[in-house]
């Protein structure tokens, strides 16, 4: 495969966070006095940080500005990026290889900037990306395709010869929307939409592993 550009997910992709995301919502709702709805994570799942804070404020009237409960969201889970999320399974030899291979590298990801880059960076591997694009930055969602194209803008690479690597479902519609190839690549949180995924995408990996064969 001729690869110019990568485009990597971060939560469920390249870290094993994805357990810390989902309990998120409902330790914030705790947190704030409110018993949250047994579906939340299916609620949140395709929203961005302020996305959230909107929800959470409209729906349970929690005080402060959408900015400020960003801000009270993320100092539930800063320690966890900056000291505790590990990589997935062989990520930095996939990276390597990619990046031996002279494809150009960026991180696309709903998560906040300085805590995507301070995990990248504990973890080693920060050195392979380009830029790190996040929702708020781009001010769109994994949602919408705008997203992606954004993202393939910034990298300048050529749209048929960039990948993008994402677990989620909503995320890879939005990409292959945006004229994108995917490589969906497993994650336990996604397992229930696997095979919507595997007819979604482009390639199918279990593990980046997987991926050291295609390249």
């Amino acid at each position: 495969m001729n690869l110019k550009g990568a485009i990597f997910d971060l939560d469920g992709t390249l870290l094993d966070s994805m357990p810390f995301w989902e309990s998120l919502g409902a330790d914030y709702l705790k947190l704030k006095g409110h018993t949250p709805p047994e579906n939340i994570i299916e609620i949140l799942a395709t929203m961005s940080l302020s996305q959230a804070a909107r929800y959470f404020k409209e729906t349970y009237s929690i005080s402060g500005s959408e900015e400020e409960i960003v801000k009270e969201i993320i100092g539930l889970i800063e320690s966890q990026y900056r000291f505790k999320v590990p990589l997935k399974a062989s990520v930095i030899p996939f990276l390597d290889r990619l990046y031996r291979n002279n494809v150009k590298m960026c991180v696309a990801t709903a998560t906040d900037h300085d805590l995507a880059k301070a995990a990248l960076d504990r973890l080693g591997a920060l050195k392979y990306f380009d830029f790190i694009l996040s929702c708020s930055e781009a001010g769109v969602g994994k949602d919408n395709p705008e997203f992606f194209l954004k993202a393939l803008e910034l990298l300048k690479t050529p749209q048929h010869e960039t990948m993008v690597f994402e677990d989620a479902l909503h995320a890879i519609k939005s990409a292959k929307a945006a004229g994108l190839m995917v490589t969906a690549v497993y994650d336990e949180s996604a397992r229930r939409q696997q095979e919507e995924i595997k007819a979604a995408a482009d390639i199918y990996l279990n593990s980046l592993a997987d991926g050291m064969m295609i390249l």
